[in-house]
């Protein structure tokens, strides 16, 4: 405890750190605002799905009403794509109460590099039969409704049928819509950074319907979304060729929206800007707070007082970290509700975000600058100068970021940058190609992976510290 206390009175009693430390938080916020004011790109209103999540809700669907319980069967031939065949390019047949955007649907569909699925409600889906769909490899699909459950099959031949998967949708009203659909969402054909609009095209036949049929004859409708997929049709692209023999071509999706999808700021970017800046003030005050003692030759003082060198070493760091800890939970606080009302004001679509998602943000953006603190410590007592010291913080904590996030998601994995995976909130989907990549606010390791990462380099540096103080002289 005397040890502890007196390093606190030393950090204390030296004005000037005690400044910075509060300029690294009063930096972070306002950093962070500036760059949330910044951002002026206006969001279109978004459809929800039945969980709440915004969704794209775009295809062109031929449909007719069924009244009570019955099926849906349909054989597809072919699928292509333009400019080429997206990976989720999706055609195949529908049951949803409305066309409403956002509405509660079941699906089977063949896909363009997924094989069969069945989806539902836009975040749910199961695995059919696998491979491409051609001439030489049709695929037969049907959905069957018995009250509010609907339930999906696949066939290779039309003779022997396979289950997929049920999804009940709750309060499906007696009639529904029934119909064939397709829809394609961005192409990359040339890597995560060029995506592209697409269209798919599909051949449907032996198109048969069991059931009460209000209406017995087909309708085709584009049902369009938020304006995410503008190079959709504006009117339906379809044509009966026989009583059960279609083609049809789409553009859009039905899936969850994904970050970059929806806007091209991230919204959590202003809190990263905000902690690139405050790193730099705690890499700089935690160094000099190890290495100060060195340049003035008070560090034998010290170690007379405190003959356990590894000990002074770790009381150091936790003095450092939980100042560094405290400044940064309390400025990423501040910081979360200021730029979350900037980004909104200026029209940004805010993804909700939970309480336990928050938390994590400002409890792991606090220990973030706690553990680079401590890890600072290590580096100034082991280097023993400031200068070389602030650049090996610089190049482990910053440089690898920046480099990362243009050259490759390994620096991202492997240094100490992977610890701002832990401000990720981002929605992903298995059912979206999008670009996972760390300026659109996607990370190669878990939130707490990262964080993790950082703690390990941070022990490294301070056991390796230790060692150095035990062998040579002060």
């Amino acid at each position: 405890m005397k040890l502890l206390r007196a390093e606190l009175t030393k950090f204390r009693t030296v004005r000037g750190w005690v400044i910075a430390l509060g300029a690294a938080a009063v930096v972070f916020v306002l950093l962070s605002f500036f760059s949330a004011f910044e951002s002026h790109y206006a969001t279109p209103a978004l459809p929800s799905g039945p969980g709440g999540e915004p969704v794209s809700d775009t295809y062109v669907l031929v449909r007719q009403p069924l009244a009570g319980d019955g099926a849906l069967t349909a054989r597809v031939t072919s699928l292509s794509g333009q400019p080429g065949l997206a990976p989720w390019a999706k055609a195949g047949i529908i049951a949803e109460p409305d066309t409403n955007q956002g509405t509660g649907y079941a699906a089977v569909m063949v896909t363009g590099s997924y094989g069969v699925q069945m989806q539902d409600n836009y975040t749910h889906d199961s695995p059919g039969l696998a491979g491409h769909v051609g001439p030489a490899s049709p695929r037969w699909l049907r959905l069957a409704r018995a009250g509010d459950v609907i339930t999906g099959y696949d066939s290779a031949d039309g003779t022997h049928w396979t289950e997929i998967g049920t999804a009940r949708l709750a309060g499906l009203p007696r009639t529904i819509q029934i119909g064939l659909f397709v829809t394609s969402p961005v192409y990359f054909p040339a890597g995560p950074e060029n995506g592209t609009p697409s269209a798919a095209t599909a051949s449907f036949d032996q198109v048969s319907v069991r059931g009460d049929l209000p209406r017995r004859s087909w309708t085709g409708d584009p049902v369009a979304g938020s304006g995410y997929y503008p190079y959709g049709p504006s009117t339906p692209t379809w044509r009966q060729l026989s009583a059960g023999s279609f083609t049809i071509s789409g553009s859009g999706d039905i899936a969850p929206l994904v970050g970059d999808i929806l806007s091209p700021q991230w919204a959590g970017a202003s809190i990263v800007n905000g902690t690139i800046a405050a790193l730099l003030f705690v890499i700089v005050l935690a160094t000099l707070f190890a290495t100060s003692e060195y340049r003035r030759g008070l560090i034998r003082a010290t170690f007379t007082a405190s003959p356990r060198r590894g000990r002074v070493l770790a009381v150091k760091a936790m003095v450092a970290g939980s100042l560094a800890f405290a400044a940064g939970a309390i400025a990423t606080a501040v910081a979360e509700v200021v730029t979350r009302h900037v980004l909104a004001a200026n029209g940004s679509y805010l993804f909700p975000q939970s309480g336990l998602d928050l938390a994590r943000v400002i409890t792991g953006t606090g220990l973030f600058l706690g553990l680079t603190a401590a890890l600072a410590v290590a580096l100034g007592m082991m280097l023993r100068r400031s200068a070389p010291a602030v650049a090996a913080g610089v190049v482990l904590l910053i440089v690898p970021g920046v480099l990362g996030a243009q050259s490759g998601n390994w620096l991202m994995r492997f240094t100490p940058t992977a610890a701002f995976a832990i401000q990720a909130t981002l929605p992903r989907s298995s059912l979206v190609t999008s670009v996972y990549t760390p300026p659109n606010g996607y990370f190669p390791i878990s939130p707490w992976g990262g964080l993790a990462m950082l703690a390990a380099y941070a022990a490294v540096a301070l056991l390796t510290a230790a060692w150095l103080l035990r062998r040579r002289d002060a």
